[in-house]
């Protein structure tokens, strides 16, 4: 990942189990400056059950919630709780 991210930055997870996922969304999150926002792409599942626990219990927040013509799901969440 380059050490430059810009204000929105897309990470896809497809594939990657919990607990990887929500420490590579931390991981990216803490690279944003607050208010920053972060589009994910998570498998149905275990992913779409434990990430937005995480995210909210972190105090960051989820701004939309897409299901894909693939049924994986994306995810934009803002950095911090502005």
């Amino acid at each position: 990942m380059s050490s430059e991210i810009s204000e929105t930055t897309l990470l896809d997870l497809r594939g990657v189990l919990c607990p990887m996922n929500w420490v590579r969304i931390k991981l990216a999150l803490e690279e944003l400056p607050e208010g920053g926002t972060l589009d994910v792409i998570l498998d149905d599942g275990e992913p779409m059950r434990n990430v937005p626990r995480s995210v909210k219990g972190e105090g960051h927040r989820i701004l939309r919630v897409r299901e894909q013509e693939d049924g994986t799901y994306r995810l934009t969440i803002r950095n911090g709780s502005i």
